[in-house]
């Protein structure tokens, strides 16, 4: 376990953290790394997520309440997420590190917290609450998510971690919210 209180534990979380990413960043040198996590953002990016929302009232019976449940909550997350970004500041690790290479345009300058990783966990676990045959599919879909943040060399693995923390709990939040 990495000791992180203090100076020096920080320091050790920030060496993992830049280590991790520069050996998964690696991975682009692999053929076909590249292209097939590009695609994993790109569609991360929103575009599975809207069309999921599109279908949902089509194929479940509660698929417009699920819709918009998942639409609230990626509204919450974005004005999350570019606020944390501002008061971060953090640079992204493509541009902060000549070695690693950059697999993707990025949405923005900054990186901690991954958006992406954010909206896949809170969207995953609202639509696998809903219907839990989604779980599996979309639990596989957030991985490769969360992973093409870091092969693509635009996040740490702490801002997907962090990420995925916080859409964890806006997920849950949400659900508490709707029980009252």
């Amino acid at each position: 376990m990495i000791p992180v209180s203090g100076p020096e534990g920080l320091g050790l979380l920030v060496g993992w953290d830049i280590r991790l990413t520069r050996w998964m960043n690696r991975s682009l040198s692999i053929r076909g790394v590249q292209p097939l996590f590009a695609f994993v953002s790109w569609l991360g990016n929103g575009k599975l997520w809207y069309a999921l929302m599109l279908l949902l009232p089509v194929l479940a019976a509660s698929g417009r309440l699920i819709s918009f449940h998942l639409a609230v909550v990626g509204l919450v997350n974005l004005l999350l997420y570019k606020t944390a970004k501002l008061l971060s500041r953090r640079p992204r690790p493509c541009n902060a590190y000549e070695e690693i290479m950059r697999g993707a345009v990025p949405l923005d300058e900054f990186s901690l917290p991954s958006g992406h990783t954010m909206h896949a966990v809170a969207f995953t676990l609202i639509a696998s609450t809903y219907l839990p045959i989604l779980f599996v599919p979309l639990a596989i879909f957030t991985v490769l998510v969360a992973m093409s943040r870091v092969v693509l060399g635009l996040h740490y693995p702490t801002d997907v971690i962090l990420g995925a923390g916080i859409g964890c709990l806006i997920s849950k939040t949400s659900f508490l919210l709707l029980a009252i």
